[in-house]
């Protein structure tokens, strides 16, 4: 079948613009199209003792109180990867870990804000983060001379203005007057900490249900405001 030279132009315009579209699709995105993948917040979360794997109860609820209190941003979150066992020398473990990830945030999405934030082990895990000790300073001191756990995985100064904030919920520090309010500079100053009455873990208290049910306090939209208010 013969084909007019007019139809022949058409055909392989045609074909042009397929390949284009084609080339299009497939070709590696740039950087405008990797920047749109990251998120306006990140909330790298420690869940507390004996919680499955993932943010917890108290990360996933704080983090939706966060994402309603802004609702034009976007907020991802990170499950900081550590046991959350009765083996509390294990915490470290997960600073190391939300260290390596705030590292690898802070450069491949050097404008995301992170949220530091932690429930109970969680928490200590935070502490450990922004140099306070998890057990109080005599206790803390007593571990170290026995190879446990003390202020192992300090978050390196260099991503301190990554940090954004930092919400801790039933903070075992907080038990030995070293709430995440007093961190060092800049910490201390975007941070929240909160402790029911009566809960054993953060405070003298002796009441040990009280140490639970934060997914479900006045504490979760409160944290979540003071956050909105630093991202």
């Amino acid at each position: 079948m013969k084909i007019g030279r007019v139809t022949f132009h058409r055909l392989a315009a045609r074909l042009v613009t397929i390949a284009a579209a084609l080339f299009s699709t497939l070709a590696v995105p740039g950087p405008s199209a990797v920047a749109a993948t990251c998120p306006d917040v990140d909330v790298v979360f420690g869940r507390g003792t004996g919680e499955p794997a993932g943010v917890g109860r108290v990360g996933q609820a704080f983090a939706d109180a966060l994402q309603a209190q802004i609702p034009g941003k976007t907020v991802t979150t990170y499950a900081v990867n550590y046991p959350a066992s009765y083996d509390f020398l294990a915490a470290q473990d997960g600073a190391i870990d939300a260290s390596q990830h705030i590292r690898a945030m802070a450069s491949q999405c050097p404008n995301t804000r992170i949220v530091l934030g932690g429930y109970s082990q969680g928490a200590a895990v935070v502490d450990m983060l922004i140099g306070i000790p998890p057990l109080g300073d005599k206790l803390d001191t007593l571990s170290n001379k026995f190879g446990g756990v003390g202020m192992a995985a300090p978050l390196s100064s260099d991503l301190a203005s990554n940090v954004a904030a930092v919400a801790v919920f039933g903070n075992p520090a907080t038990r030995f007057s070293n709430p995440a309010t007093s961190a060092a500079p800049p910490y201390g100053a975007r941070a929240i900490d909160m402790c029911k009455n009566g809960d054993p873990i953060c405070s003298r208290g002796h009441n040990p249900f009280a140490h639970d049910g934060y997914e479900t306090s006045d504490f979760i939209p409160q944290a979540a405001g003071f956050v909105a208010g630093l991202v």
